[in-house]
């Protein structure tokens, strides 16, 4: 019977998630009350206390989620340039995907833009890319000259302002190209030459098969 009330209790935990991810990816984390998380998740107020003390806790869970794109990355054999971009792909997916990541992706900027911001979410994602680049530098993949924490900076605000550029001009239906666009013109400025053929801008070929992306046509 415990058993029971626990998963009952998991699966309203998830709704009242999701009902905040619907209601904060449309207005944002000023623009909604507890009041629109409790009609889109379909649960009573009570219901929401109990797991919830307030919206803010409910914003930063769903925040806390976005670590998680990166948690498989140290278990992964040899991570590198391809696994950067990888991930920048696995993340665009999400954005047009799953309410969960653009809710998300949506409070890390708000709350990186108020009057005391929280880089913490950015710097994990740095931290993420620095982990995958100073391995590709170690063997030749990134130039030597190159401050490898500089770059993974320069990565994560790059993509930043590409996404929410997708999502004002096109809904992110052209996020993936734009993002192949990125590494297109970044890879010949960190990338020795030889070894610029060994990268998929469009993603690994295991990346796009596990996402449904399209093969890269020739020319």
């Amino acid at each position: 019977m415990a058993r029971v009330r626990q998963e009952r209790a998991e699966i309203t935990r998830q709704a009242i998630l999701d009902g905040a991810a619907t209601a904060f990816d449309h207005a944002g984390f000023e623009g909604t009350s507890l009041s629109d998380v409790v009609r889109h998740a379909g649960v009573t107020k009570g219901a929401l206390y109990f797991h919830f003390p307030s919206k803010e806790a409910l914003a930063r869970t769903l925040m806390d989620e976005q670590f998680q794109i990166s948690a498989d990355v140290p278990a992964i054999e040899n991570p590198g340039l391809q696994t950067v971009i990888d991930l920048s792909h696995q993340m665009a997916y999400g954005l047009r995907t799953n309410v969960r990541v653009r809710a998300s992706i949506r409070l890390v900027i708000e709350f990186g833009s108020f009057t005391n911001p929280d880089p913490t979410p950015y710097n994990t994602w740095i931290d993420t890319a620095h982990g995958c680049l100073t391995p590709a530098q170690e063997h030749g993949d990134v130039l030597p000259s190159l401050d490898v924490h500089a770059l993974s900076t320069f990565l994560v605000g790059s993509f930043t302002g590409i996404q929410v550029t997708s999502h004002v001009r096109t809904d992110r239906e052209d996020l993936h190209t734009r993002i192949t666009d990125l590494w297109n013109f970044l890879l010949p400025g960190i990338v020795p030459a030889p070894r610029i053929p060994h990268f998929d801008p469009t993603g690994s070929p295991e990346c796009r098969a596990e996402l449904g992306l399209p093969v890269p046509t020739a020319g």
